[in-house]
């Protein structure tokens, strides 16, 4: 009797182990159908743009850490990786970022340059350029290029989700309406200015300046890294005495010290653009976005410009 208990006994225990590894198995199974596929974005624009319509069908992986130049990053061993598992790769172009040029991609790719209106670059730009391409890697400052931005990545995420084509479209007309006011704002704060030129150290306001009727002077060109002389120094002294200028722009990813060294030469205090191929930690903690960043420089350009 006592031997048929234990037999009983021992039955219902390996019942119940199996009953336990069948459903831990399904979970398993459920973890993985579960879990999202990743986009992999080079720039902070168009990753504003795909995380504002993908919102949460996606994990959208910033290839850039936050706070780092995008001009002269090179992915690490860790972030390739994670770029070869995404379903999607979402970059620049245009020669912005260096490391592409080696890489051969095995997924999905989509290079946003091949469908913006990119700016060609003067003679006097080419010889300060950028990676040699002739044109001007810095679209997503214009509004226009980056509606056109947005139509191109809510297509490609339709095509990678189709069953969720009506969520991103809905998304995509709440992002292009941000644009539109954003584009209103700027017309109507830029219309009447008494300056007509900005003083940067990095010219990548081409096309914003192109947009709304100003103009730029840059110190190193258009990459952030560019070398300046004594010479160009001066020539931006006397310009700025010359114009009475009274603003002066750095940015956060580059050195602010030969800006700096001009400021103290005319007395005048540096202050900061966005350029919005990356931002930094803090703004992301701040939970800044495109629309709020372009505000911001909006702000700072209306007063530079003396506008009305």
């Amino acid at each position: 009797m006592q031997y048929k208990k234990r037999i009983t006994f021992l039955v219902f225990s390996i019942s119940l182990l199996s009953l336990f590894l069948l459903g831990c198995s399904s979970n398993s199974k459920e973890q993985k159908t579960d879990r999202k596929p990743t986009i992999s974005v080079s720039s902070f624009a168009l990753y504003d743009i795909t995380t504002a319509i993908a919102k949460d069908t996606f994990v959208v992986n910033h290839i850039l850490p936050f706070g780092v130049d995008p001009h002269s990053y090179e992915p690490t061993p860790k972030t390739m990786a994670t770029i070869e598992k995404s379903a999607l790769v979402i970059y620049s172009g245009a020669g912005l970022e260096p490391w592409i040029r080696n890489y051969t991609f095995k997924q999905k790719v989509l290079n946003i340059s091949k469908f913006v209106h990119l700016r060609e670059l003067t003679k006097k730009e080419e010889h300060k350029g950028h990676h040699g391409l002739g044109v001007d890697p810095h679209y997503w400052l214009s509004i226009e290029n980056m509606k056109i931005a947005t139509d191109s990545i809510t297509k490609e995420l339709i095509a990678l989700q189709p069953e969720n084509e009506a969520f991103y479209r809905k998304n995509e007309k709440s992002y292009l309406k941000d644009l539109e006011t954003l584009q209103k704002e700027y017309a109507e704060s830029l219309k009447s200015c008494k300056q007509e030129r900005i003083v940067v150290t990095h010219n990548a306001y081409g096309y914003l300046a192109r947009e709304f009727g100003f103009k730029v002077i840059s110190l190193s060109g258009l990459s952030p890294e560019a070398q300046t002389n004594a010479k160009s120094m001066q020539r931006l002294i006397e310009t700025i005495r010359k114009e009475k200028i009274t603003h002066l722009f750095s940015e956060s990813f580059a050195s602010a010290k030969s800006m700096q060294s001009i400021a103290d030469e005319v007395g005048l205090h540096v202050d900061t653009l966005d350029a919005l191929g990356n931002i930094t930690a803090d703004e992301m903690k701040q939970n800044l976005n495109y629309k709020k960043i372009m505000e911001r420089n909006l702000h700072k350009i209306h007063e530079a410009l003396e506008c009305n």
